[in-house]
């Protein structure tokens, strides 16, 4: 009898520490964090790309988690990626291409899908190139540009940001904008985009 009085305390002594702490009877589950490689649609920060037929790829596949690799491959008719998912060579043909390209972690790949548009080469140029101001008072002006292939939109990079005065800056949209803090004349590179086909112009600010 006294056995038996013994034996009850323990068994409720187990039913409350299995209560308090289930992980001593339910199931582990792996809460290890998966590669991105298991969400195909958020491995690349950008999944769509312009190019120019007859201009020569610059442009580079941007992985959204270090450490992932590319098989090399070619992904439309004259351009090929490499290991690093830098684009190569002259797009040959125009049109739309939806192309697999493999993304490794080690050596495990997985296949995502790649949108290059090729687009016939159009010529264009810059719209306005020379902007005056008055120190103190606020620029507004647009670089912009005449002709190129419709519905693209143009990128502008500043090379040089030495160059751009006191208080100025020039947007990735061509807006020139901010409010000169002195008289002067400046000459500031900028390099425009219209889906690959690039130049370098010189945008001169003529402030007084």
């Amino acid at each position: 009898m006294r056995r038996r009085w013994v034996l009850l305390p323990a068994g409720l002594l187990i039913c409350a520490l299995t209560a308090a702490v289930p992980s001593l009877t339910t199931p582990m589950v792996n809460m290890a964090r998966r590669l991105p490689l298991s969400h195909p649609g958020q491995t690349l920060v950008e999944n769509t790309f312009y190019l120019t037929e007859g201009i020569e790829a610059s442009q580079s596949l941007l992985p959204t988690t270090k450490g992932l690799t590319f098989r090399p491959a070619y992904l439309a008719v004259g351009v090929k990626v490499d290991r690093d998912g830098r684009l190569h060579g002259r797009p040959q043909r125009p049109g739309t291409y939806v192309v697999p390209v493999h993304i490794c972690a080690g050596r495990s790949c997985k296949e995502h899908k790649l949108t290059l548009i090729v687009l016939s080469n159009v010529p264009w140029e810059p719209r306005e190139l020379t902007f005056p101001g008055k120190a103190g008072v606020a620029l507004h002006g647009e670089i912009g540009v005449n002709g190129g292939p419709t519905g693209v939109v143009p990128t502008f990079t500043v090379t040089d940001h030495a160059k751009l005065p006191k208080g100025v800056t020039i947007g990735p949209d061509g807006h020139v904008g901010g409010v000169p803090a002195a008289a002067g004349l400046s000459e500031v590179p900028v390099r425009i985009c219209v889906a690959g086909n690039c130049a370098g112009v010189v945008v001169r600010l003529i402030i007084v």
